[in-house]
């Protein structure tokens, strides 16, 4: 099979504006960035937003190389449209970070990609520029404040603001500022995250409106001051410039599939580190036009899908009406105790032990209210007797089960996943969002609550930090915000070593931080790194230009 670039590069697109008319976007509303992509200027009709049916595509715990929830969102969406329905996807854009290190592209895989491939993995319409931009010119304009104020009551005794870049490099993650003199600057403890990480990019993806992003960034806490009174980007004077930064790259981005079908992509945090969703702006978007709206939160269940529905729906005042849980034989081989290196060899004893883990996700879901359609994203090492076990095991559950073939078969691939997903809309669809806790919880106790509900594990416990930590939030009045759990991707645990389905385990906050611009509470367990490191073959190595046609990408 051709990889994924060349599919890409001997696929005809349309002309952007084309599909733009096929959803009933004029050209009045759309600003193009040449011939294949565009910006759309929306303005939200909430009558048929109402009656749009969002889809959630989530995933069981994954291994290295993830589940293929973006090919299964993209192959259903296709797959819908196959069966005469007007299916639009809303996803993430892809952080140059994994692009050049391990993970590679992120915009769908074999002949279900959203299109141009190379554009959208790479610098696309500029948005990562832009959040990262609007980030470091707040860092500048903080530093420059402190340097003009210092001596005084007014400076800053303490920046909680770090700069950011869209690449993992591990050797920005401590650093200290201001060296060679005064005339440079005070010195000072800083780093650098990667840009998903930013409070930038969540604000940019939770905010409703222009005004909206305007009164998040606003809101941002910067530090404290020698006074001991807390500093807000308010206080700085500087929203209207950081809005000017982000105002272009705020209205979401239009492409198309593979096949033709338009896509809204837009925003990209990572739910390990952050809440894991693309914007509200390219969700509502998709509601906005389309019948059905296919949207995917990052990693398993537990991180993506739990954010999604305690976070980003309790903004966006929707619920899906049915949640598409993506696994494979891989991961649940992986999970049943399976070396990694042998997952893509036949071995049904450890598929079996692993259904612990697609159970736990199951139930999840469950527990949410959500209807959940089991898709496994086949490949060409599965046997039909592992595919057969993990059939009729979801038949036994009473659960439903549907075979995806998008990525060697694009909309064809994943009829069988879109009937499924028509009849759980219509005959049986989810019930409104059941959320794991309420908003006037402790802090703790919301913590609590999402560890033993989601993760089933024992409880809690918080190091010196996170407690004075949690101290200041309450001072602050910021208790009742929700709370976003960063920590390891492979793992109900904060141990990416213990895979499975683990019981009998506490998880450990290293420390709470208020993203009150965000509008919630990131609480950090275990060793999870903000600006990750490049493996030791990074994917940039495969990466070039050959005749004026980028390769390598995947």
């Amino acid at each position: 099979m051709k990889s994924d670039i060349e599919i890409a590069h001997d696929s005809v697109l349309k002309p952007i504006q084309h599909i733009a008319d096929s959803i009933g976007i004029g050209a009045e509303t759309i600003e193009q960035y040449g011939k294949y992509k565009a910006k759309v200027l929306v303005n939200f009709d909430e009558t048929k937003i109402a009656k749009s049916k969002l889809i959630l595509v989530t995933a069981t715990t994954p291994n290295k190389s993830g589940s293929g929830k973006t090919t299964t969102s993209i192959s259903l969406a296709q797959g819908l449209h196959k069966l005469g329905k007007n299916a639009i996807l809303a996803l993430r854009e892809p952080s140059l970070g994994p692009c050049f290190g391990m993970k590679g592209g992120a915009a769908g895989g074999g002949y279900s990609q959203v299109l141009p491939m190379e554009d959208i993995n790479l610098h696309f319409t500029g948005d990562f520029h832009a959040i990262t931009s609007a980030n470091n010119t707040l860092a500048a304009l903080i530093d420059n404040y402190n340097y003009f104020n210092k001596g005084t009551p007014h400076a800053l005794k303490q920046i909680l603001w770090r700069r950011v870049l869209d690449v993992n490099d591990r050797s920005l993650r401590y650093l200290i500022s201001g060296l060679n003199g005064s005339s440079n600057g005070i010195p000072t403890e800083t780093g650098f995250d990667i840009t998903p990480a930013s409070e930038i990019m969540a604000i940019f993806c939770l905010a409703k409106n222009l005004n909206d992003l305007r009164t998040r960034i606003d809101n941002i806490l910067i530090g404290f001051t020698f006074a001991n009174t807390p500093f807000y980007v308010k206080d700085l004077g500087v929203g209207g410039a950081l809005i000017a930064l982000l105002k272009d790259a705020f209205q979401p981005n239009l492409v198309q599939t593979i096949e033709g079908g338009a896509a809204f992509i837009h925003g990209g945090p990572f739910a390990n580190i952050a809440h894991g969703c693309n914007s509200i702006m390219a969700t509502k978007s998709a509601l906005n036009f389309g019948e059905y709206a296919i949207t995917e939160a990052g990693f398993g269940s537990d991180l993506g899908a739990e954010k999604f529905l305690n976070i980003k729906c309790r903004e966006m005042g929707l619920s899906p009406a049915a949640s598409v849980l993506v696994t494979t034989t891989q991961s649940l081989k992986l999970h049943g105790g399976v070396d990694e290196k042998l997952i893509k060899q036949p071995a049904i004893a450890g598929l079996k032990a692993g259904l612990k883990n697609l159970e736990r996700h199951i139930e999840n879901l469950h527990g949410f209210g959500q209807n959940v359609i089991v898709s496994l994203n086949k490949f060409g090492f599965d046997t039909s007797e592992e595919i057969e076990f993990i059939q009729e095991w979801c038949s036994q559950k009473g659960t439903h089960f549907a075979i995806n073939e998008g990525f060697a078969k694009g909309g064809n691939g994943a009829i069988q996943l879109a009937q499924k997903v028509i009849e759980v809309c219509e005959e049986n669809p989810s019930k409104a969002i059941v959320h794991t806790y309420e908003l006037e919880d402790s802090i703790e106790l919301k913590l609590h609550k999402i560890v033993t509900k989601i993760y089933k594990g024992n409880g809690i416990t918080l190091s010196k930090q996170a407690k004075a930590s949690l101290k200041k939030i309450q001072e602050l009045g910021a208790e009742k915000l929700p709370v976003c759990i960063a920590k390891t991707q492979f793992s109900f645990t904060d141990n990416p070593a213990l895979v499975g389905a683990t019981d009998n385990f506490t998880i450990h906050f290293e420390n709470l931080v208020l993203n009150n611009g965000a509008g919630f509470i990131v609480a950090v367990a275990g060793e999870i790194m903000r600006m990750p490191g490049l493996p030791k073959v990074p994917s940039a190595m495969q990466i070039d230009v050959i005749n004026g046609e980028i390769t390598g990408l995947s």
